[in-house]
């Protein structure tokens, strides 16, 4: 079977996010459930994420620690346990509005960090705040692998260094995703045919990985989130109300 261009273009999307443009993974989740379905690709897409974070963490293992991480995880597993229990109950359709639903919700943090970031300041100061990020960023990715907007929301209000906030979000995604696997598989969200299909897709991440580290210092990082923010935001309403 060929590749549709447009999973092509997904998949190097994916790629893209993972060297320094985080937000245009919500087009590649959004491309991908129209392609093929809204259940089907949520498992499609975990093997290329893992694929990618397995290439872009090596670039920034000097730069962060785990410990971060394993503050982070346990919440990131309880929303993740729900969003396993979720998806067991949903068809196509009611997955392809839950998908949508996250693209936007990530889409609105993405900004609202970046317009308010006096109010998201005041709001990491409140008890539990790192709790309900780990929830909410473990529900999302595991319904919509799609977050990526909420975790880097929690980890920028931390005031870590810019290296560092990507070290440890390189540990965390790729721990996260691994953990992943088998949860998908045992609701056959990953099938021999999608790993195939996988295998097809990786050299569009891996070249996504590499020319996103180039690109990275050539783009204007403001316009192109804005950019990526129109796409995502049609994507995400049109899986939720078409």
């Amino acid at each position: 079977m060929e590749i549709h261009p447009l999973a092509l273009f997904a998949a190097l999307c994916i790629g893209l996010s993972k060297a320094g443009f985080s937000g245009v993974s919500l087009v590649a989740v959004a491309i991908f459930a129209e392609l093929h379905g809204a259940r089907r690709s949520v498992g499609l897409v975990l093997p290329m994420l893992i694929a990618a974070d397995l290439l872009a963490w090596p670039a920034f293992r000097k730069h962060g620690s785990w410990q971060p991480v394993w503050r982070l995880l346990g919440p990131a597993l309880i929303g993740m346990a729900l969003g396993w229990w979720l998806m067991g109950m949903m068809d196509d359709s009611t997955a392809r509005r839950a998908i949508g639903c996250c693209v936007l919700l990530m889409v609105v943090l993405h900004f609202f960090r970046k317009l308010r970031p006096d109010t998201v300041a005041a709001w990491v100061e409140k008890p539990g705040f790192h709790h309900s990020a780990g929830i909410v960023g473990g529900g999302a990715t595991f319904l919509a692998n799609a977050a990526g907007p909420v975790i880097q929301l929690y980890l920028a209000t931390t005031r870590m260094p810019k290296m560092e906030l990507v070290g440890v979000a390189a540990r965390f995604f790729l721990l996260i995703n691994l953990l992943k696997l088998p949860l998908n598989a045992q609701l056959a969200l990953i099938t021999r045919a999608s790993l195939i299909e996988n295998l097809k897709l990786l050299p569009a991440v891996v070249l996504g990985v590499f020319a996103g580290r180039w690109l990275v210092k050539k783009v204007p990082q403001p316009a192109f989130e804005w950019m990526i923010a129109v796409f995502a935001t049609l994507a995400g309403l049109r899986l939720l109300l078409f």
